[in-house]
């Protein structure tokens, strides 16, 4: 296999550093956003200034840029949305992410030459859909992610199209592009870009009045198919993407970082994937981790235990008092380390002060101590050590 036929990596990236975090570990191409017309609008997003400076950027080191214009736009916007795609044009993005199918028109009519990827939120989930849109000038299709790898190698089979699948990041409970939730409950849109992420709140199942269920019922643990890559290949996939616009630049350097790593390997025809890699890739963050709708799961695929990061166990709670916990370490923790316990249904945190061994006690002060059972478990929710490192990945030296 020659790097020529590996899929494109692809990467997430919600502000300037997160650019940098994610071309310097490797990524063959970026999405971003604007201040206008993307999916993710409370992202750090970029100015036009800025946009045009990444574009000079990323061209400058071999790598390509996508831009997302991937919400459903109204009518009052078409003026606002042509003099977008122009700018975007002049600064030559290598393509355009598009959800609405007028805007799709729009750029076909009046910038032939712009290239479209049709996003996930179009919701393709088969041979005909892809065939539609190719036939209406997409050059790429972001798939929907609820199809598994068997649905995905049958589409390129069929059409022979560039096809784009998640291989990292959340997952959302609804299908691709269909979710109202958010509308209903705050009159903000997610595909206006504005979702509130309601299947992250705690909700409740009653049966006549009596709670029989409560806790993040909605919430989907995180995509990891970092194993599955050769089949992904295999299947015909032409880019690997990454979701995590939302996310820090060090999830981005990680996850990127690793990868790429993973890619060259299958390059070079000896792939696996090491126990320090597993362990970064759910410390930067995981809600636990799936291979989901790739490998046909239907079940298991919700944590409602934590709608957040639960990074790695370090310990567990082996004595309660009146003043706090003692908590027995399973590994080691330094100095900035950040920890978490479960007390009462609520998160409590605490960073680290000074660097502690594997097998030693941890003493925190704590309140409400009556709520916290023996053998709780708590976690690293962040690593200074695996955050330094990914920082020295892109900073300037």
């Amino acid at each position: 296999m020659t790097m020529k036929n590996l899929p494109e990596l692809v990467a997430p990236v919600g502000s300037v550093e997160a650019l940098r975090a994610a071309v310097e570990n490797g990524a063959d191409a970026v999405y971003l956003g604007g201040k206008k017309f993307g999916a993710r609008h409370f992202a750090a997003n970029f100015t036009e200034r800025e946009m045009k400076r990444a574009a000079r950027y990323i061209h400058s080191k071999d790598a390509r840029l996508f831009v997302t214009v991937n919400t459903l736009v109204k009518d009052s916007e078409i003026a606002g949305l042509i003099e977008y795609l122009d700018f975007l044009r002049d600064i030559e993005v290598d393509a355009v992410v598009v959800q609405d199918l007028g805007v799709l028109g729009h750029i076909r009519e009046r910038f032939p030459d712009l290239r479209i990827h049709a996003s996930t939120q179009m919701n393709v989930h088969n041979s005909e859909g892809v065939r539609f849109l190719t036939g209406l000038g997409v050059k790429r299709v972001v798939l929907a992610r609820e199809l598994d790898i068997m649905q995905i190698g049958s589409i390129f089979e069929k059409t022979g199209s560039e096809l784009e699948v998640f291989v990292h990041g959340a997952l959302c409970y609804s299908y691709s592009g269909n979710c109202l939730f958010s509308s209903l409950i705050s009159g903000r849109s997610a595909n206006r870009g504005r979702c509130v992420q309601a299947c992250r709140m705690k909700f409740t199942i009653e049966n006549n009045e009596i709670d029989v269920s409560s806790g993040h019922l909605l919430s989907l643990k995180d995509l990891c198919s970092a194993e599955m890559l050769p089949e992904l290949v295999d299947a015909g996939v032409a880019a690997f993407k990454i979701e995590g616009r939302m996310k820090r630049p060090e999830y981005v350097a990680v996850v990127v970082g690793i990868y790429r790593r993973l890619l060259d390997r299958i390059r070079e025809g000896n792939f696996y994937i090491t126990w320090n890699e597993k362990r970064d890739l759910l410390q930067i963050f995981n809600r636990g981790f799936t291979e989901g709708y790739l490998r046909g799961e239907r079940g298991g695929m919700v944590n409602p235990g934590s709608c957040d990061n639960r990074g790695l166990e370090i310990g567990r709670v082996t004595g309660v008092s009146e003043s706090g916990v003692e908590i027995k370490l399973s590994t080691t923790l330094c100095a900035g380390d950040g920890i978490e316990i479960i007390v009462g249904g609520k998160t409590v945190g605490r960073r680290i002060k000074a660097d502690l061994t594997r097998g030693g006690t941890l003493k925190i002060g704590l309140k409400d101590t009556n709520r916290v059972p023996i053998n709780s478990v708590v976690y690293r929710t962040s690593d200074a050590q695996l955050i330094s490192r990914a920082r020295k990945s892109y900073e300037r030296r």
